[in-house]
């Protein structure tokens, strides 16, 4: 598989794990940051880190690193517990010793916070991705939910417009662009005249 298609699942993977967490998973994780790390989640997001400008944030951010930053922010208690509880197998970990420390996990910073972590793993290219990602896809326990269909384009939700005003708009636009191709048969019209002199 190529890089791109790698990073841009990665990608899906960490987007999925923040659609699936809760803004109560978030205020949770918000709430029990340290200050230095609150520091670096407001600089992130542009705000005062709450769930909602968290949510913004990462939307626009999915390709330019905030999406990966913030989860890195919100999820370094999380992965320092894993990493700790892993012990020397923490580079490297077997399905099985990721299995054994999960419970622990889910039940000190929530099963949201920790489907993050590793997703935010899988996204950081970590040794054990592709088990990480086999978990977050295959595991009854871990998986994250199936990533719901976005549109293509972005649906335009703009105020309705009165049928006859729609109608009034449309004829002046008309106008405009027969007067501006009259105006443009002039002016041709005008340029043949002057070089047949």
């Amino acid at each position: 598989m190529n890089q791109v298609k790698t990073r841009l699942q990665a990608l899906g993977l960490l987007d999925r794990a923040f659609a699936n967490a809760s803004d109560d998973d978030l205020r949770a994780a918000i709430d029990a940051l340290s200050e230095e790390h609150r520091e670096a989640l407001d600089e992130l997001v542009g705000s005062e880190a709450e769930p909602e400008a968290v949510r913004t944030a990462i939307a626009k951010g999915r390709l330019d690193g905030t999406m990966e930053s913030t989860a890195l922010v919100l999820t370094d208690a999380c992965l320092a517990d894993c990493i700790e509880q892993l012990g020397e197998h923490a580079d490297h970990p077997s399905t099985e010793q990721l299995r054994e420390v999960l419970p622990g996990l889910c039940e000190t910073h929530g099963k949201a916070i920790t489907q993050l972590m590793l997703a935010s793993t899988v996204a950081g290219e970590a040794p054990a991705s592709a088990i990480i990602r086999d978990l977050l896809k295959n595991d009854d326990d871990m998986k994250l939910p199936k990533a719901e269909p976005k549109p293509l384009t972005p649906i335009h939700q703009g105020p309705e417009v009165d049928p006859d005003e729609r109608a009034a708009i449309k004829a002046r636009r008309k106008e405009a662009k027969q007067r501006k191709q009259e105006e443009a048969r002039l002016r041709r019209e005008q340029s043949q005249a002057a070089k047949r002199r």
